[in-house]
């Protein structure tokens, strides 16, 4: 009998580990693909334009605007249409400055080995398809948010590290080639 109570005590304890366990493996995975990503991904070189430097629950930060988050639609070689929350391909060239574009969007991964962003479909507005691929913010330091805004946005580059499956990881912002901020993998 007294063994039966002791089992019964301990069941919520038992449980509660198990709920904590499962929390941190949710944590741990999402920071080890992250840490994958920097470790083997190759760095890519993106033109953007800051949008935002601040949110006042969440301190300061740049919201990036990727130039290869806006895709001519006729760069989607796929037939069909592109839908709200489609899984997309864009496939990416450096140009002479070393900066990748956009050259091609598709619905199914390449297979040959070429650089390629892997994203979702926001919307697709006349002959234009917003994709996001998760490089939209960049926390920064206190106070420097409106000093990064005010810079000319032509000479802003976004530097990520991209893994051969498409996923990706910023590294670092740059404006006129000096390194304005790093990020870490955590």
């Amino acid at each position: 009998m007294m063994a039966r109570a002791r089992r019964i005590a301990a069941r919520p304890l038992v449980l509660w580990g198990l709920a904590a366990f499962i929390q941190i493996g949710l944590i741990l995975t999402t920071l080890g693909e992250r840490l994958i990503v920097h470790a083997t991904g190759s760095e890519v070189t993106l033109a953007l334009r800051p949008v935002d430097p601040r949110d006042l629950l969440r301190g300061d930060y740049v919201i990036l605007n990727p130039q290869i988050g806006r895709v001519a639609l006729d760069l989607a070689r796929d037939t069909g249409e592109f839908r709200a929350g489609d899984e997309v391909w864009t496939v990416v060239e450096a140009d002479e400055d070393g900066v990748s574009r956009a050259v091609e969007v598709l619905r199914s991964p390449p297979q040959d080995g070429r650089r390629v962003f892997a994203g979702h479909v926001r919307s697709v507005w006349q002959d234009v398809v917003n994709i996001d691929y998760g490089l939209t913010a960049f926390y920064v330091p206190e106070g420097r948010g409106r000093e990064i805004e005010r810079l000319p946005g032509d000479t802003l580059r976004l530097v990520v590290a991209l893994a051969a499956d498409g996923k990706s990881a910023p590294l670092r912002l740059v404006a006129d080639g000096k390194t304005l901020l790093s990020e870490s993998a955590f």
